[in-house]
């Protein structure tokens, strides 16, 4: 097996793990759906030049600031919060699963991921 392979075999048992831990916590499938492309908003920084749109894409699809918000969430038992931690971080798995990695400032089809396959 090609380790590009494990890795979005990896990813995917990560979303598929999130999407269990949503529906444990018996949160809305509608705002599941509705929400999990919410993250791509942030590939609009493409629209100033390369560098802005990595940085903001890389932002939103980093698994730092969810999983701070996860922890946060416990901490306060905010429902909501964890609610949209869960719905982030599915999303990064997913798209991880699917090949798009964070980005370089040169473009925007060079990802990390490249330079691990």
């Amino acid at each position: 097996m090609k380790l590009r392979n494990i890795i979005s075999l990896e990813y995917l048992l990560a979303f598929v793990g999130s999407v269990f831990f949503y529906w444990h916590f018996e949160f809305s499938f509608l705002y599941f759906v509705l929400l999990l492309l919410l993250p791509d908003i942030s590939m609009l920084g493409y629209i100033v030049n390369t560098k802005v749109g990595a940085f903001f894409y890389n932002l939103g699809h980093s698994l730092v600031v969810p999983v701070i918000l996860l922890i946060i969430s416990f901490v306060t038992v905010s429902t909501p919060l964890l609610m949209a931690s869960i719905i982030w971080l599915a999303h990064i798995f997913l798209d991880r699963a699917l090949g798009y990695g964070l980005k370089y400032d040169e473009a925007f089809t060079k990802t990390h991921l490249q330079q691990i396959a």
